[in-house]
């Protein structure tokens, strides 16, 4: 990711760090002036040699539209799908596939919504929201306590009847809990987006903090991606042989695929579909030999023999149940519930995935031909995720809302940063939220086939917070100390916690939750040790890679009129109130400049108006417009 921070959740299916670059080493452009330039002149390339077909404030086609949003959407499916099939064994779902069906389309569903709000009146970048993968820990300690684990009855297939009053109280209490928690943690990231606090914090946090923080994410998954390929590591392995050949080893070979343009009309342009989409195709080809080893009864059909899961008859009988419509709605699980034990832990999962944001947000411009996101634009867009983190756990999805940085890196090969694309996208995943044979169709993928694409999935999440290291000088001794020891500190106290719970207990049974919770979420050990010993230990900003971390997102100088045309809130939003004397105050509003100011601009951008023509031309001569 070419961000403040690589994030963790976000890369999924894009498993480089590179953001799809191009050729030519670059594949974005920070305005459109500079979009507007060829090569010769410094404008920026991608795999083709072509500019920016679309900025972010173009509206392409309807039909490049519909087509791209769709392509968004696909490439996100890897992590929103994920999320709840983590979950659903510590919501004791792990034989009802129904139900994990329906917590696939409530993402998809909720994602669509939070997605158009980030992009209409949130940061207002070309930006996907899904599930995030650093509330899971904290989640899964939650549902560890001894108040929440799953009784032994729901782990026995043949005891669950998951139609009975019984085993649905059964989960969705725990579902509820759940609920409550990302609720009230949510207004936390609501405060601190629409106060302005995000730039205060991002003066303490570093990345000594977040790379502890990250990795921790990832690593205590070894075990529950470890069981599920273990149901079959033949197919495991066949899934992550798969994913790996089309993302590290063919992600350059591009395959002509048709294409409509007015001037050429029907032709073929080379499209780097291995890179855009790994994971999908692994998954997609691995389901598929399941399937002709299951009708060829090369896999057992015993439920007791090694490798049953991986039939595809297994999981099927879930797309035959599950209805055609279904329309998510708030409070659908029942009226959620609060512990204070588990607000705590999602906090530290708030406070990541806040600052992983920031970085796609930074990323995301470069590669949509827009200028450096101000101030105003970065409170809003936290803001609206704490808005989405809240309506995720209206909704019952199990966890909060984040922004997808590989769909960031997505830009950068389809070479159209409009956001009407992501708009198009979001109403994609409403779409399929509803048509509940979508979600169905998904849960029912073999489990080893999942466990396949989980070990890759991690490992790179892990690989992504070490990532934040290249900032920090590691020559270090301090550096070294800090991080190794916050790393190790988080994968052994929780082990240790975990398994000695009674030593810790106080008599007061929410504190003693509390403790246990925080104790057990291995992201909350690491990062705060990390943060603590990064703020105390004496080192210069340079050693602490805080200078170069300014300096990947620092922007160039950009007029106020092209911030204002990205930025701005729509439908005249910003003209009508944010120039209210006292709503010019708020953080979230865009600031405005004063008369001299503005008159000194328009003479420093004397040349504003051929740079327009020049972007016109550059439009109507284009010379491809990728899908």
């Amino acid at each position: 990711m070419e961000g403040m921070t690589p994030s963790s959740d976000k890369d999924l299916n894009r498993l480089d760090n590179s953001s799809f670059v191009g050729e030519h080493g670059s594949s974005c452009h920070s305005s459109p002036a500079r979009a507007a330039r060829g090569p010769e002149e410094g404008g920026d390339t991608g795999h083709s040699g072509t500019k920016l077909g679309y900025i972010v404030t173009d509206v392409p086609p309807w039909y490049l539209c519909i087509l791209l949003g769709l392509q968004h959407f696909l490439t996100a499916i890897g992590g929103l799908v994920a999320v709840p099939l983590i979950l659903s064994k510590a919501l004791c779902l792990q034989f009802d596939l129904l139900t994990q069906s329906h917590l696939i389309s409530t993402i998809f569903f909720v994602s669509g919504i939070c997605t158009l709000l980030q992009v209409l009146f949130g940061v207002r970048l070309p930006i996907i929201q899904g599930g995030t993968f650093t509330f899971l820990t904290p989640t899964l300690a939650m549902l560890s306590l001894p108040t929440w684990k799953c009784p032994a009855w729901t782990q026995n297939a043949t005891l669950v009847n998951t139609s009975s009053p019984e085993f649905i109280q059964v989960w969705q209490t725990r579902m509820r809990e759940v609920q409550g928690t990302i609720i009230v943690a949510s207004c936390f990231q609501i405060f601190v987006g629409f106060s302005g606090l995000i730039g205060f914090l991002m003066r303490f946090i570093g990345p000594l903090t977040i790379a502890p923080t990250i990795t921790l994410v990832a690593l205590p998954l070894f075990e529950s991606a470890g069981d599920m390929a273990g149901q079959h590591w033949g197919m495991a392995f066949m899934t992550i042989f798969f994913i790996v050949l089309f993302s590290q080893y063919l992600k350059d070979v591009a395959v002509p695929l048709p294409s409509y343009q007015r001037d050429k009309k029907r032709h073929f342009s080379p499209i780097y579909v291995f890179q855009i989409f790994p994971v999908l195709l692994g998954l997609s080809l691995s389901w598929l030999l399941c399937y002709v080893l299951t009708v060829t009864s090369v896999l057992p059909a015993a439920p007791s023999a090694y490798g049953h899961l991986a039939r595809t008859d297994t999981r099927g009988d879930v797309l035959s149940q599950a209805p055609w419509f279904r329309l998510p709605y708030p409070g659908q699980w029942g009226t959620p519930t609060v512990s204070l034990a588990g607000i705590f832990g999602i906090l530290a999962g708030v406070i990541s995935s806040m600052l992983e944001s920031v970085g796609d947000y930074y990323a995301c411009a470069r590669l949509c031909g827009a200028p450096p996101p101000p101030q105003h634009a970065i409170s809003r867009g936290i803001g609206v995720e704490g808005i989405g983190c809240l309506l995720a756990g209206a909704w019952g999805t199990g966890s909060g809302t984040t922004s997808y940085s590989e769909n960031v890196g997505a830009l950068g090969i389809t070479k159209v940063g409009s956001r009407m694309v992501i708009i198009s996208g979001a109403c994609t995943m409403l779409l399929s939220g509803i048509f509940g044979k979508v979600g169905a169709m998904l849960a029912s993928i073999p489990i080893p086939v999942i466990g396949g694409m989980f070990l890759v999935m991690f490992g790179v999440i892990a690989a992504v917070g070490i990532s934040n290291l290249q900032y920090t000088d590691m020559n270090s001794s301090r550096n070294i100390f800090i991080f190794g020891f916050s790393l190790f500190a988080g994968l052994t106290i929780p082990n240790w916690a975990s398994k000695n719970s009674t030593l810790l207990e106080t008599g007061i049974i929410q504190l003693d939750q509390v403790i246990l919770v925080l104790l057990t979420t291995g992201m909350f050990v690491g990062g705060l040790l990390g943060f603590i010993l990064d703020n105390t230990v004496p080192g210069t900003q340079e050693e602490r890679g805080l200078l170069a971390w300014k300096q990947s997102h620092e922007g160039g100088t950009e007029s106020s009129q092209l911030v204002s045309k990205v930025y701005d809130l729509p439908f005249g939003i910003g003209t009508k109130y944010c120039n209210v004397s006292w709503f010019q105050y708020l953080p979230a509003c865009p600031k405005r400049l004063s008369c001299d100011n503005r008159m000194d601009e328009l003479k420093a951008a004397g040349q504003k108006n051929s740079v327009k023509a020049s972007l016109d031309r550059n439009f109507e001569i284009r010379a491809d417009t990728r899908i």
